[in-house]
Formats: C-alpha cells, sequence, structure tokens
C-alpha cells in the first residue's frame, strides 16, 4: 500500500524525550515500512525513519506547540499530495481532520484518523460533523464508547518495541511518576503517597509553561526533599533505565485518561503499576498481575504494601502478549484493508461494528 502518515509536526520522531503520540506513530511508520509498505512520513525534518520523509519545519516547532496555522501548514503539505496515495493515515489535531473530510469528500481518497484524546464534547462535537467522510480507529474500547456517532476500522491499543526495553527483576527502592507536570496526571498524588510510605520518590515529566508551570511551582516544587526528585524531562533511553530498576510505577490520573502509555512502558521494563480506575486503566492493568487498580489514596497506600507480591516476570510477559509491536501493525494493515474495501466508508455497511458506531445519540 501507499500511505501518507500524517504525525503531529511538534516533536520530530521518535522523541527524544517528551511525546507519546510521536512514539507510537513512529513505531506503526518502521513497522509498515519493514513489511513492504511504501510509507511517506509527514513530521518535521529533524525526524529519523526509514520512510520517505515529508517536511515544512526543518526544526520542530516545539515552543510554538498549538499554534493553528502551523498544524494547518504542516497538514497542508500532506493534502495537497491526497491523489498520490492508496490511503491518508491522520494522527494530528482537529484543523488536520477537518481537512481530510474535505479531500475525502472532493477527491475519494480514504482517510482514516486514530483518536489520540479523549471523548469531551467539544471533541465529541467536532468530530460527529466530519462523520461522514472520515473513519476513526480507537486506542481503547473506554474511549470509542465516548464516540458513538463516528464510524471505525477498529479499536487498536497502543504498542511499544517491548524488546527495546531493558528488564530486571532485581529492583531499587524508588517508586516511580512519569508524565506531565499536570493536575491531571496526578504527580501530587504521588507525592503524597509516597510521603505516606516514607519511600523515595522519583518524578520525571516535562514542565510546560501557562498552568502547568503553575502548579508545578504550587503543588510540586514545594515538596521536592531529600526522598523527593524531580528529574525533569528525561532522555528516552534515561527513562528506560529507571523503569527497570523502580519498584513501583504510580499511575494516580485525575482524568479519564484514553490509553496511558507509561503503564505498558512500566510493564515492560518489569515493573508494576498502581493506578486510579479512571480511563482505560482496567484495559491495561491485570489486577493482581502487573500491578493494582484502586479508587483512593488510600487504597494506593495500601496496594504499594504489597507490590512485591506482583512477579516482574509477569509484567514483562503481559506486555508481549498484548502489547507488542508486530500485532500492533498487523492491526493497523487489517484496518487499512477495511478502510480501501468500504467496510467503514461513509454510506456503506460497518459489518459487525455497525450497531456499536453507528447508533444515534440518546435525545437530551
Amino acid at each position: 500500500m501507499k500511505i501518507a502518515m500524517i504525525a503531529p509536526p511538534w516533536f520530530p520522531l521518535p522523541p527524544r524525550g517528551y511525546g507519546g503520540i510521536e512514539l507510537v506513530v513512529s513505531q506503526l511508520t518502521e513497522g509498515l515500512v519493514a513489511r513492504g509498505h511504501e510509507v511517506t512520513l509527514f513530521a518535521s525534518g529533524d525526524s529519523h525513519t526509514r520512510a520517505d520523509l515529508s517536511y515544512v519545519f526543518d526544526q520542530a516547532p516545539s515552543m510554538r506547540m498549538g499554534m493553528g496555522h502551523l498544524e494547518i501548514m504542516h497538514s497542508m503539505s500532506a493534502y495537497t499530495r491526497a491523489s498520490e496515495f492508496d490511503l491518508i493515515h491522520d494522527h494530528d489535531g482537529f484543523a488536520s481532520r477537518a481537512m481530510g473530510a474535505l479531500v475525502h469528500h472532493i477527491l475519494g481518497v480514504p482517510v482514516l484518523a486514530t483518536l489520540h484524546g479523549p471523548a469531551d464534547p467539544p471533541t465529541q462535537e467536532s468530530l460527529a460533523a466530519l462523520r461522514n467522510d472520515l473513519c476513526f480507529i480507537a486506542i481503547s474500547e473506554y474511549q470509542r464508547h465516548g464516540f458513538p456517532d463516528l464510524r471505525f476500522a477498529g479499536t487498536i491499543p497502543n504498542a511499544i518495541d517491548v524488546e527495546q526495553y531493558p528488564f530486571t527483576d532485581e529492583k531499587d527502592d524508588y517508586f516511580l511518576f512519569v508524565g506531565r507536570m499536570s493536575a491531571d496526571k496526578g504527580a501530587h498524588t504521588a507525592i503524597h503517597v509516597a510521603q505516606q510510605l516514607g519511600v523515595e520518590l522519583i518524578l520525571a515529566g516535562k514542565v510546560n509553561e501557562g498552568p502547568e508551570r503553575e502548579y508545578f511551582a504550587r503543588e510540586v516544587e514545594p515538596h521536592l526533599a531529600a526522598m523527593i526528585h524531580f528529574r525533569g524531562e528525561v532522555e528516552h533511553h534515561a527513562k528506560l533505565e529507571l523503569y527497570s530498576r523502580a519498584r513501583c510505577t504510580l499511575f494516580p490520573i485525575q482524568w479519564p485518561e484514553p490509553f496511558g502509555l507509561v503503564m505498558i512502558e512500566s510493564m515492560a521494563a518489569g515493573t508494576p503499576v498502581i493506578a486510579f480506575r479512571r480511563g482505560a486503566v482496567p484495559e491495561v492493568i491485570e489486577h493482581g498481575r502487573t500491578g493494582f487498580i484502586v479508587d483512593t489514596v488510600d487504597e494506593m497506600v495500601e496496594a504499594a504494601h504489597h507490590i512485591d507480591e506482583i512477579d516482574p516476570h509477569e509484567c514483562r510477559r503481559v506486555a508481549e502478549e498484548r502489547f507488542a509491536l508486530g500485532p500492533f501493525v498487523t492491526a493497523h494493515e487489517v484496518a487499512y484493508q477495511k478502510l480501501l474495501n468500504m467496510e467503514c466508508h461513509p454510506g456503506q455497511p460497518l459489518g459487525r461494528d455497525a450497531p456499536q458506531a453507528a447508533r444515534p445519540r440518546s435525545p437530551s
């Protein structure tokens, strides 16, 4: 297949530090190229790939992240070449999806968009307006159920190259938190849990300007001390080492996370996870096998007392069984074929998925 892969423009692929979407898109792209597909990757010029790389920005405009006109410039460079491809796979923002819907409507080129974010009301409303011209992939069943009006080619959980994650069952005596320094990610809760337990906590993550910088100054920085360490946005290889040596990873999310790449990265390194029961967490963590799913801070503290009951080898085994790259790439090939066969094409039946994906909204 001739595939156009549109990544967000904000960080290079693969990411050096922050960039969960970029990591997933990079691995999918390389996996497809390895299987003989002709992939053109639309990303920043400082990306590294075996695909044909096409770019507008020589360097990823990370410091200008979120500026809509940059996203439009980036995605337009892909959609103006739409007729060159069998299909277009879009991982960018709403403006890019709107362009994709228009291109499909006019030229008939199939466009598939992966949902990487939550099913909040603005996103539900905006994407529903495009449902006649786009087909979608969800990254969890929880996320998919939040978009009842959309047409889906499948639900494909995120995946990682498990073999690249160093594994050890000999752990150091620290707990780990990985994520942006924002209230939604719950770094403040991880700090509280570590203080209750009297254990060392390492925090690794990006601090964006604005509200997240204010949150960090208010909820994180005052607690940094001998037992609470902030490493900042660490390089990818350093993050993998932190995962592998940690006794446990805390995932105290305060919002309905649509997936949670941190959890499978930790599992791949043989490190169990304690997570709040929010969003897609129950689809990722196997309670009692790869970690614990809890509902309160007190339950998280209590679960930590039992963390050594989780076998690191089981964590790794589950990552290999459920979140490895091979099946992930295959699932996308199946979704692409479904798209090309018009099985989720606008105006066509969706087969087994029709009742779920096309059911109408309840009247308000």
